[in-house]
C-alpha cells in the first residue's frame, strides 16, 4: 500500500470518513479517530503480511517455516543442542500439530533433521542441516536488507516512538477479546 493510499483513506474528505461521521450520529460510542486509526493499522498489517508472504514465497518458505529455521539457527548460536518439537511449538506460538506439519515439510526439503534426544529415547531433537545453513546464508542478507528498506523512512527516534505506540495499542487488545 502506498503512503498516498493511506493518506487518502484517512482523509476527512473520503467517503469512508463521511460514512463514519454519519454512523457516529447514530452511535455516540463511535470514536471516528479511533476507528480510522484502527482501520489504518489493519490495512497496514494486511499489506505487511502480503509482502512477507510474497518475500518468503520467493524463497520457497512460509512465515511459519522461516520462524522455525530462525529459532534453530539461534539455538546453535546459543550453543543449545537442538530443540524438541514441543519447545519449538511453544517458542513459535503454534500448536504441536501445526509444528509437526511445518517440520514435515522442512525435513522433506532437507532443511532440518530429527535426531534421537540425548537423554530421553522417547523424544527427539530438531537441528538444521548443512543445506539449511547454506540456504539461510544466501537468504538472510536479502531478507535483512528488505526489512531495513521497509523501515528506512523512519528515523531511529521514530522507530522507538512507533514501538512504544504499538505497545500501547497492544495493551488494549483484551478489550476486543474479552466478553
Amino acid at each position: 500500500m502506498s503512503f498516498q493510499r493511506i493518506r487518502s483513506y484517512l482523509s476527512t474528505a473520503s467517503p469512508r470518513y463521511e460514512r463514519l461521521r454519519r454512523l457516529a450520529k447514530r452511535f455516540p460510542e463511535l470514536d471516528v479517530s479511533a476507528i480510522t486509526t484502527c482501520l489504518s493499522m489493519l490495512r497496514l498489517a494486511q499489506d505487511l503480511a502480503e509482502g512477507y508472504d510474497a518475500h518468503f514465497a520467493r524463497h520457497g518458505l512460509s512465515q511459519g517455516r522461516f520462524v522455525i529455521l530462525i529459532h534453530l539457527l539461534d539455538a546453535e548460536d546459543a550453543n543449545k543442542d537442538g530443540w524438541t518439537p514441543a519447545e519449538l511449538a511453544e517458542h513459535a506460538g503454534v500448536s504441536r500439530a501445526t509444528m509437526t506439519g511445518l517440520m514435515d515439510t522442512l525435513e522433506k526439503d532437507g532443511l532440518i533433521s530429527r535426531e534421537n534426544h540425548p537423554s530421553d529415547r522417547r523424544m527427539y531433537t530438531v537441528r538444521l542441516t548443512p543445506k539449511a545453513h547454506a540456504f539461510l546464508q544466501g537468504m538472510l542478507p536479502d531478507h535483512y536488507r528488505r526489512i531495513a528498506t521497509l523501515m528506512a523512512p523512519l528515523s531511529e527516534a521514530e522507530r522507538t516512538t512507533l514501538q512504544e505506540l504499538l505497545a500501547k495499542v497492544a495493551s488494549g487488545i483484551p478489550a476486543l477479546k474479552n466478553p
